[in-house]
């Protein structure tokens, strides 16, 4: 039974999308079996892994609200063993028009129950808000994990998306953990990246992962081509960084073994 796992933070520009698309990339390349689902309608996720929004004819929209079978969604991505149920604008009305639905909050877990089974893992990348459909998406989730860029607003907001995760946890998926804390665009030559991060640290303690995501141009160049990560240099530091979170992730969750020397800390 594949682990459902929301990326979530209210706050833009915290690196959520890329690490939606690089950390399932580097779970594919660990030939574990992985699909992202692109929950937000700006379709970041989408364009990022290759596609045409403007071609899509079918995504996460006409499954929520079209009853679509979800398997008739999925596109298979560059790499072997990723796949995607994209996205396109019309997801914006979904929220509008899910709210005369039954039980509105369930909707996409019911979709994603469908399919489940198919995967290793299944990563929801959200938009940067805390509407309807992130709350899907916690509600259909085994766990959430929150991007936090190294900057000095990296806390604000934090709290209410903590709150809005107590709240599903207590009405809607009493199930629902937190996987992590993912630092990102963390700069070492910045004495404020530093002071980011140890902040977040005495917070959050072992809830933040300790493979950090250092600001890497290459990072910021492979969406413009359509491409994760390692189809665009895979030799980069981004890359190394995206694979090692997979494999402290995979550690967290008991499916590896990896010593502290295998890691690429800081």
């Amino acid at each position: 039974m594949g682990k459902i796992i929301t990326l979530a933070n209210q706050k833009g520009g915290v690196g959520k999308t890329t690490t939606a698309i690089n950390l399932a990339a580097s779970l594919a390349v660990l030939e574990y079996k992985v699909l992202v689902v692109d929950a937000d309608p700006q379709a970041n996720a989408t364009s990022g892994m290759g596609f045409d929004v403007r071609n899509i004819k079918a995504g996460l929209y006409e499954v929520l609200i079209k009853d679509y079978d979800p398997k008739d969604t999925i596109l298979s991505a560059s790499i072997d063993n990723l796949y995607l149920m994209p996205s396109h604008i019309d997801l914006v009305g979904a929220e509008i028009e899910m709210l005369e639905l039954p039980e509105r909050e369930k909707v996409l877990k019911n979709v994603l129950a469908k399919i489940k089974d198919n995967y290793d893992f299944i990563l929801i990348d959200c938009s940067p808000s805390l509407g309807l459909i992130v709350v899907n998406a916690l509600t259909a989730s085994d766990s959430v994990l929150i991007p936090v860029q190294c900057e000095y607003f990296a806390l604000e907001g934090l709290g209410k998306l903590l709150n809005t995760i107590r709240i599903v946890q207590s009405r809607l998926n009493p199930e629902l953990d937190i996987e992590g804390f993912v630092m990102t665009m963390y700069d070492s030559r910045v004495r404020l990246s530093d002071q980011i991060l140890e902040e977040v640290k005495k917070h959050f303690d072992t809830m933040v992962f300790d493979t950090v995501i250092h600001r890497n141009v290459k990072l910021g160049e492979a969406p413009s081509f359509g491409q994760t990560i390692f189809d665009y240099d895979a030799a980069s530091k981004g890359a190394a960084n995206y694979l090692n979170l997979a494999r402290e992730l995979l550690q967290r969750n008991n499916m590896t073994k990896i010593s502290n020397e295998e890691k690429i800390i800081g």
